[in-house]
């Protein structure tokens, strides 16, 4: 009767504990903040954009949260720029 919550929580703790889930704070804060002085016309020397690159890349190995995936590659986008678009 409590195996399968017991296993669960279990499951989730070990989870926290090993770091998996979710993107590293200064990873996705320097990537959001680099690509928004991109987005907004502010000057970025191109180390700047190098190492916002690096931590949106960073972060995108870093999370399984797909949503949180989709920010990211929107903001490193904003960074580096779309890649163009294929013709049909």
């Amino acid at each position: 009767m409590f195996a399968r919550p017991l296993m669960v929580l279990t499951l989730a703790a070990a989870m926290l504990a090993a770091g998996t889930g979710f993107a590293r704070a200064q990873d996705i804060e320097v990537c959001f903040a680099t690509a928004d002085r991109t987005a907004n016309g502010d000057t970025v020397s191109t180390e700047d954009k190098e190492a916002g690159h690096k931590a949106c890349q960073a972060a995108l190995a870093a999370t399984s949260s797909i949503v949180q995936k989709s920010q990211i590659q929107d903001a490193d986008f904003d960074i580096i720029g779309r890649p163009p678009q294929r013709a049909n």
